[in-house]
């Protein structure tokens, strides 16, 4: 079975390609290198570059592969942004998930995971959040990815379609070989932005908010790394081929951090000083965000190898220190002949409090 993967070349999306090729799938990337990296991608796995919003290129590329399942990772995530131009995230996301999901249905593909986020809940009236929680987010972002949820729901009665959707906490880490890692442009992501400060590339850790609701007065999230989500998303396909119900599952280690926690753990991890100044709330952040994800462990088998902090941010520390400049300065992938459009204009970047 082929499989294609939307952003691909992305931070979540590169790093679940490696281990479904490790896991002996056949994978194909789709991605705009808006966001992405194409020397993320391995060499040996073939790279269309599209929108996903361009459903004849997307046709196109499904039928080219013959490709009978889609992970879908390619998406805007910066929630400040998107309060501040919703238009763009609802054209993006909901827009570019309609046309991938009707690119599919016209070309017979029925399963679909997808990455959608805990910006889905909101503002949470309990901790950690259960996946039967009130959908009420408070940014476009969330309400892009709550949308898409809805859609699957109706595709699957309507249509057939096979679907899971995991809803991510924070997404943290890097590969523990040391070579592949998160290169947002620019970068939002709390961890690699203190790592960034301990490599002296920033002057100081903005901390947005010092005035929720929780012990330090700094704002909680549920961090889980990266290859743990990677895992998830095979487990999630998995499912689905094994006849699962569709549902949707929380991604989170089950423990909040706060920012300040976040910071102290990465001086001990990296014996670097990493100044700090405080700046206000950033619109549409909760307080609070921790996951429950009792369910994706009873039902998928899923149990996060990275629960402590301190393990998380050294494998983000290892990639940082190794490649300073990110993905800068490796070479692009070569075209594959026949099978690469013109690199459309470039985006600015995307990255987002919950994944990217």
């Amino acid at each position: 079975m082929r499989l294609m993967v939307t952003g691909g070349a992305g931070y979540i999306g590169s790093h679940t390609v490696r281990m479904l090729k490790e896991r002996g799938w056949d994978v194909v990337v789709y991605d705009d290198l808006s966001t992405g990296h194409s020397c993320a991608v391995p060499p040996d796995v073939p790279l269309v570059i599209g929108d996903v919003g361009d459903a004849p290129r997307v046709s196109a590329a499904l039928r080219e592969y013959d490709v009978q399942a889609v992970l879908h990772f390619a998406a805007l995530s910066l929630v400040g942004e998107s309060m501040e131009n919703p238009r763009r995230y609802f054209e993006r996301n909901v827009g570019g998930g309609l046309a991938l999901l009707g690119a599919m249905l016209d070309n017979g593909v029925r399963y679909f995971v997808l990455s959608s986020t805990a910006a889905v809940y909101g503002e949470p009236e309990v901790v950690p959040i259960p996946e039967d929680h009130p959908l009420r987010p408070t940014n476009p972002y969330g309400d892009s990815k709550a949308f898409l949820e809805t859609v699957l729901r109706r595709y699957e009665a309507a249509y057939g379609l096979r679907w899971m959707a995991l809803r991510y906490f924070n997404a943290a880490g890097a590969h523990p070989d040391g070579d592949l890692g998160e290169d947002h442009r620019p970068e939002t992501h709390l961890i690699p932005v203190v790592l960034q400060t301990a490599l002296r590339q920033r002057e100081a850790v903005v901390v947005f908010g010092n005035d929720y609701p929780t012990p330090d007065g700094t704002a909680v999230r549920d961090y889980v790394h990266v290859q743990d989500l990677a895992e998830a998303h095979v487990l999630a396909l998995e499912g689905l081929l094994a006849g699962m119900p569709c549902t949707a599952y929380n991604l989170g280690i089950g423990r909040g951090y706060s920012v300040r926690e976040v910071i102290a753990a990465a001086r001990e991890v990296t014996g670097c000083e990493i100044p700090v100044r405080v700046g206000p709330r950033r619109p549409g952040d909760p307080p609070v965000l921790v996951a429950g994800a009792a369910r994706i462990r009873r039902e998928l088998g899923w149990y996060p190898r990275y629960e402590r902090l301190e393990d998380i941010i050294a494998t983000a520390w290892t990639w940082h220190r190794r490649h300073p400049r990110g993905f800068a300065g490796r070479a692009e992938r070569p075209a594959l002949a026949g099978r690469r459009a013109a690199r459309p204009r470039r985006q600015r970047a995307g990255g987002g409090m919950w994944h990217a």
